[in-house]
Parts: structure tokens; sequence; C-alpha cells
């Protein structure tokens, strides 16, 4: 048992038992590398990350190799979802190295925390080589490692601004850019399969955020067409749990079939909002069942006592990956008795597998009903049969030894379901998923927020290390969603308190972006600056959409010029490769065009609220008050005649209130 037994993190006790003298990233491992003069090994990854698990048991549990890691270095483990700081610092220096990033990420440093080699993983007899050269690199080299080292960290240290040459654009924000942005975006498209052109294919939610608001905009076919390829093959695919609901974290292929079985909540949070969005425009049934069943799992199976989510789901179970999700041919006969004659066809099953082993995976390409006629299976009740057929196996999957999970509650991903959960209920109007919108966003204000400041992670009833710009990013996002489905005026201060506070601890004037990190926090070799969007959007993204949406609600110009500022540096990144920044695209999208703002004022302005948001109207702000508001957008609004009114603004002017959602609809649409 080494000290990581003391530890909190799911990912740090599953390496308390390895033979690896761990220490947790922290004081006492820093002092202990100055003191004695050893080189640092930082190894960093996450709980559900099967690679960690084969290269711990290749390598870490192993007393020979343990014996030259105790001996050459001071060992660090660190959970990149706990220390995404730590984790960001040093994937930058191991890409400025050459090497290409992802985990386990193992970084070797100077005692003075400075990188000068990384890998990720790496086999056993690899891996004890790496260490012997290393050591004696350490001990022969020093000094050309410390000039190596000092290289990584200016580069490491570079300005964002400086780094990739942004510069305020020069014309206002314009939809011929957003023209080009698409078809530069395009090229990339794998207009076959969905998603875009190459493999392994992470769902990217950020991108089709982007093509809804672009179409809205456009009303470009191909844009359109893109979505719903895409997002009807992730529902389709063996990318997302037919059994159980929600998605896996990506697929290895091309075709959306064999996942990399890790359930993340952020991605399953993200794709909720992008669904909703889809739904509204689409009414797709196949969008809702999605939706309403990856809300159930996650309800089920992710949701704590405390009423927070938790992380993830490991994607190996007994050693395998995958194995509480795919079946032998034998399983499923005996699951589903007189039901597999005509499963067996829908899904292709066989003997042999449709995947490898003998296992087959649920998969299909096209909706269940049609693939059921394309099969040849004639069921005038064929929706019932399939839906006790999935219950079946999710009964016999009960019995199954489950994958490991991940309990920490991160504020980040919570705030990311909280938007999810709340564009949901606008999208379907079903209460159930408001109360559970509101609950969680009472977790976060209740259990990890500490006198106006948030906390990055929750276990055993207590919140710890301190909140990163993109919890707050989250966070705050999270409660305008809130504010705009229940009108509850608490949720907006709570926002706007949450993002002066950013403003003031994270906000680095000089350059006009935010730091990662809080002022208060702790001081890396760097403090860096999140822009580019991955499968979760960058801080600085989210910050500038939240900024903007407040100044709009707040009548706030200086919140307004500082997402705009923003966006308008970024316009050089857009408009070179703009699939690495598709968030900043989005919120290009609002600015290119003048957003809506709804006031609702009345004794229904929640039930004209619930009408109005079932359409799919991507530009716009919600306020509304059922008796009387300060908010500049609100103040002296009154109803008409005691009916509850509409009042569709643009730039602070104001239509003449309307008391139907359709004439609303109309003034929005004239536009």
């Amino acid at each position: 048992m080494n000290r990581l037994s003391q530890q909190t993190s799911p990912y740090l006790l599953q390496h308390a038992h390895n033979p690896v003298d761990w220490y947790p990233w922290g004081e006492e491992a820093l002092s202990k590398a100055k003191s004695e003069n050893k080189p640092i090994l930082v190894s960093i990854g996450y709980s559900a990350c099967h690679w960690c698990h084969v290269m711990e048991r290749e390598c870490f549990e192993k007393e020979p190799i343990a014996q030259l890691m105790n001996q050459y270095f001071v060992c660090i483990k660190v959970d990149r979802e706990e220390r995404p700081d730590v984790d960001a610092v040093y994937m930058d220096a191991v890409q400025a190295m050459g090497v290409r990033g992802g985990w386990p990420l193992n970084v070797f440093l100077l005692p003075d925390t400075k990188p000068f080699y990384g890998v990720t993983y790496l086999p056993p007899q690899n891996w004890v080589q790496l260490l012997k050269s290393i050591n004696k690199a350490f001990t022969d080299h020093y000094d050309e490692l410390a000039s190596s080292a000092e290289g990584f960290v200016e580069n490491m240290i570079a300005s964002e601004s400086q780094k990739y040459g942004l510069e305020h654009a020069t014309g206002p924000f314009n939809t011929d850019d957003l023209d080009l942005m698409f078809e530069q975006l395009q090229r990339h498209f794998d207009t076959q399969k969905g998603g875009m052109d190459r493999a392994p294919k992470f769902m990217m939610p950020s991108i089709y955020k982007f093509l809804l608001r672009y179409f809205d905009l456009s009303q470009n076919p191909e844009a359109l067409a893109q979505v719903e390829l895409s997002l009807n093959r992730i529902a389709l695919g063996g990318i997302y749990d037919h059994v159980g609901g929600g998605w896996a974290r990506y697929s290895v292929d091309e075709d959306w079939f064999i996942p990399h079985f890790e359930k993340m909540l952020y991605d399953n949070a993200q794709l909720l909002s992008v669904y909703a969005e889809a739904y509204s425009l689409t009414k797709s049934p196949l969008y809702a069942n999605r939706i309403e069943r990856s809300i159930q799992w996650l309800s089920d199976e992710m949701r704590s006592s405390d009423g927070g989510f938790f992380s993830a789901l490991d994607a190996d179970s007994e050693g395998i990956e995958g194995k509480f999700y795919i079946w032998t041919e034998v399983e499923l006969k005996e699951t589903l008795g007189e039901d597999f004659d005509w499963f067996s066809k829908l899904y292709k099953i066989s003997r042999h597998g449709n995947w490898e082993h003998g296992f087959n995976h649920l998969h299909l390409t096209e909706p269940a009903e049609h693939a059921a006629r394309t099969a040849g299976i004639q069921s005038n009740d064929f929706p019932q049969l399939y839906a006790n057929a999935l219950t079946k196996l999710a009964e016999k999957r009960r019995g199954k030894i489950r994958p490991g999970l991940d309990d920490k509650i991160l504020a980040s991903w919570n705030g990311l379901l909280i938007k999810g959960l709340a564009d949901c209920y606008r999208a379907l109007g079903r209460e159930e998923i408001r109360n559970l919108a509101i609950a969680t966003g009472h977790f976060m204000s209740e259990k990890m927020t500490d006198g106006g400041t948030l906390k990055h992670s929750y276990k055993n009833g207590i919140a710890t290390v301190t909140g990163f710009l993109e919890d707050y990013a989250a966070v705050i996002e999270g409660y305008l969603g809130l504010y705009q489905v229940t009108f509850d005026e608490n949720w907006l201060l709570k926002a706007q308190q949450l993002a002066d506070y950013t403003l003031s601890n994270f906000f680095d004037r000089s350059e006009g972006f935010f730091y990662f990190t809080d002022a208060y926090g702790e001081v890396l070799i760097a403090r860096k600056k999140e822009l580019f969007d991955n499968v979760i959007p960058a801080s600085n993204s989210m910050m500038a959409h939240n900024l903007y949406v407040l100044g709009k609600m707040l009548d706030r110009s200086d919140y307004i010029e500082v997402a705009d500022n923003m966006l308008s540096k970024m316009t050089k990144l857009l408009l070179a490769d703009v699939q690495w920044v598709t968030n900043w695209a989005a919120l290009y999208c609002q600015r290119a065009v003048p957003t809506a703002e709804i006031a609702i004022v009345g004794a229904d302005a929640d039930a004209i609220r619930k009408d109005f948001d079932r359409f799919f109207v991507p530009n716009k702000i919600v306020m509304g008050t059922s008796t009387y508001s300060t908010l500049p957008l609100l103040a002296n609004r009154t109803e008409i005649n005691a009916k509850t009114a509409i009042y569709v603004c643009y730039d602070k002017t104001c239509q003449l209130p309307v008391t139907k959602v359709e004439e609303a609809l109309s003034q929005v649409a004239g536009v």
C-alpha cells in the first residue's frame, strides 16, 4: 500500500496497491525531488482509460519494474480529471516535443518540475529500457537535459496571441465569414457515415452546435443534412448503448460500430444539448427516444445520493474491454427465447460474432422499425416486441459484473449536464427533466460552492481542489440555462457573481483571454489559457458565450465588449481551420446577425415560455416574470388586457407586444 491509499480519486486509488512508491501531486513529492536531486516521473491518466489499465498491469504492478522506478525517480500519479491544470501543462510540453498526446501520459521532469521527455503507453520491455536511458541521461548529460527543458518551458509560457498571431479582426462579424467557415469544415465531412472523415471517430458536439446555428442563418440544406446524418448514425450505431442508454466515448472505426466502451458524463451531457436542439428542429422521434433513455440511464446509474452526477463508467469489466456490453449468441438465445430469431436478423447476430472472439455488439444503421422491414421481420406490434426484447437484455445485464465507476463529481461536467437537461426540457417539455436540472443546480450551489467560489471535485461529502475556468464556464452556462427555463432570478444572480469572479481572478486584461487557473490557485511552471475547442469546448469559448448572454440579459455592455474582443481575436483561427474552434464559430453565428431578446410578462409566463421553447430559435435569450421584475428587459413591461404579453426585441428595440406564441414567432421570423 503506497501513499495513494489516502486519496479520494478513484484513479489514484486504483494504483494504491502498486509496488511503485507513488506520490500524489503535491509539496511532499516535489520537495523530495529537490532535496534528493532526483528526476520526477509524472504519470497522468484517468479511471476509465483502457490503456492506463493495460500499462498498470504490464508495468506498474511488476516488482522488478517498480524497483527501477523507485530507485531512479520520484514517482507521481495524477488523475487528469481531478487536476486538469497539471495535465494541460505537461500535455502541452509533450506535444511540443513532437509526441502525439494521449493517456497514459508519462512525463519526465527535472527536480524543479521542468519537463524534458515524455511518452504515452509503452510495453514493459520498452518502458524498462526508457527508464534506464533517462537515468543515464540525467546522470551523465544533465546540462543538456536542463537546456532542453528550458526550451520547452519557454514555449509553454509564450502568450497564445504571440504563438498564434492573434489580432483583432478589422471588420465586423458577418455572414460571409460563416459561409467560408462552413465550406472549410465541409471538406472534412464523412458524407456517407456521418461525423468527420477520420477514425477513430469522436462525437465533437460543438461541431453540430455550429452547424445547427449556421443552418438557422443560411438555410443551407447541406448543413442540416450533415447534422441529421451524423446524429442518426451516432444514435443508431454501437457507440450508443441500445440496452441501457447513454453513449460511449468514441468509435474506434469509421462506422460508429465498436466504441471505446467507457462512458463519460461530459459526452452525454453535451449530446443531450445537441439532440434537444436537433429535435426542436426536426421533431425526430429517434432523437426524443435517445434523450429520454439517456436521461434515465444517468438518473439510475450516474446520480449520487447527494444529487450530483458521477464522472464515468470504465470500459473494462472482468479484465475485458466492453465485456459488460457485448453478447455471445448463446447468451442472447437464452435471454431472448422466442424473440431471438427476429432479434438476430435485426442486429446480424451470429455464432462467430459480429465483432471479435465470438462476441456480438448491438449496432444499427437505420431506425429499428426500418431495419426490421429491411430484414423481412413482419409484425404489427414490432415497437412493443422490440422494447420487450431490450428490457429482457437489460434484466440479464444486471447480473453481470459491472464496469468500474469513477464516483468523483466534477463541477465542470455537472455544469454541462445542467445545461443539457435544461435544453432537453425546453425541447420535450417534460417536468421531471426540469426538476432534475434544478436539483443538480442546487447541488452545485450548496455542495460545490464555497464563499462565492467553486470547487472542482466532490467526493465523500467533501468538495476539494480550487475551481478551474472550465468549472466556472460550465456552471455559469448551466445557471443561465436554469434561469431561462424557470425565470427564477436567483440563478441569473449566481451566474453573474461567478462571471464577475472570473473577470477578477482569471482574466488577463493584457491579452484579452482567461487563464485556466485561478489567481489564488496552485502556481505551476506555466499558467495556461485554453483556446481550442475539443470534445469539450474550450473554457474561453464557453466564457465568451456566457458573457455575451449575460450582457444581453443584464444590459451590461462591458460583458459584451469582452466577449466581442475575444471572438474578434479568434477570427484568424476561425477562418484558417474552423474544425478546432467550432464553439467559437457557434458564437460567431450569434454575433453575425441580431439576437432575439424575448420578454414574457404575465401570470402565464411559464406556460407561454414552455410553448415558445418547443420551436428551434437558437439565437435568442428568453426572460420573463409572472409578476414584476427590475431586470432591464422586463422593467416597466406589463400584461396586455390582463393577458400574458410577449415582447420580441432586437438591440433594445421592441416590436409591438403580442399574446400568442405564433405571433411572436412570426415577428422573430420577419427580422
